[in-house]
């Protein structure tokens, strides 16, 4: 089943609440940029949040070069975002956190 898409409201109040997430000029997409010590440290965060995606069943489109994990989050079968993004989003940034 779809995921309806967050009411600009919504979409603020869920901003709001992440830590420098940037949302695309045509409000469809988050993205953040993810610093860490070393390579170790970010292929870590990204197999923590890879478990957290795959218990959503939501997926993001990432990048990694060394310590750097570029992340963009978008539900594809809306066609924008949903709360799975936000959700995803705030888990990103809490596995982040210790890393940091």
């Amino acid at each position: 089943m779809r995921d309806p898409l967050l009411s600009p409201e919504e979409l603020a109040e869920g901003l709001a609440e992440l830590d420098d997430w940037h949302l695309s000029e045509d409000s469809l997409k988050l993205s953040k940029r993810f610093r860490f010590s070393d390579f170790r440290q970010a292929f870590g965060f990204m197999t923590e949040c890879a478990l957290y995606a795959e218990k959503l069943d939501h997926h993001p489109e990432w990048s990694n070069v060394y310590s750097r994990v570029d992340v963009t989050l978008t539900t594809h079968d809306a066609g924008g975002l949903t709360v799975r993004d936000i959700k995803l989003a705030r888990a990103m940034d809490a596995a982040a956190a210790p890393r940091g």
